[in-house]
């Protein structure tokens, strides 16, 4: 499993070891959830070519998780709060046809962020 590059899952508060055991126990219960987003955010060509797509996955559905804690004020503005959440909306928006089909792919993600970060809190 490598994490490199994906600014979410390298910080200080995560241990990679419990990360790949966390991610693989999600993946059981959440890979059509990871398939769906995966398509939304990577093309074929990008998918076949990387190793780590669930990492990626995960590391988008934390980093919405963070934008979500911006958006309902429990987190305090950044600098680049807004062209994260326009990037955010953009990534997932790409070839929608309704808010609704936004908002399922928004909670998908948000969900596995909370899932994720339960499953790690009880690995020990």
């Amino acid at each position: 499993m490598s994490i490199a590059g994906m600014y979410m899952l390298n910080s200080p508060k995560y241990n990679e070891n419990k990360i790949s055991k966390a991610l693989d126990m999600l993946y059981v219960d959440r890979k059509n959830e990871f398939r769906e987003l995966s398509h939304v955010l990577l093309t074929e060509k990008a998918l076949k070519s990387m190793p780590n797509w669930k990492e990626f996955v995960l590391n988008f559905s934390l980093d919405v998780d963070d934008a979500f804690k911006t958006w309902s004020g429990q987190n305090s503005l950044s600098v680049s709060s807004p062209q994260k959440a326009l990037t955010i909306l953009r990534q997932l928006g790409h070839d929608k046809t309704s808010m609704n089909q936004l908002a399922h792919l928004l909670n998908i993600s948000y969900n596995l962020s909370l899932e994720f970060k339960e499953i790690y809190r009880r690995l020990k």
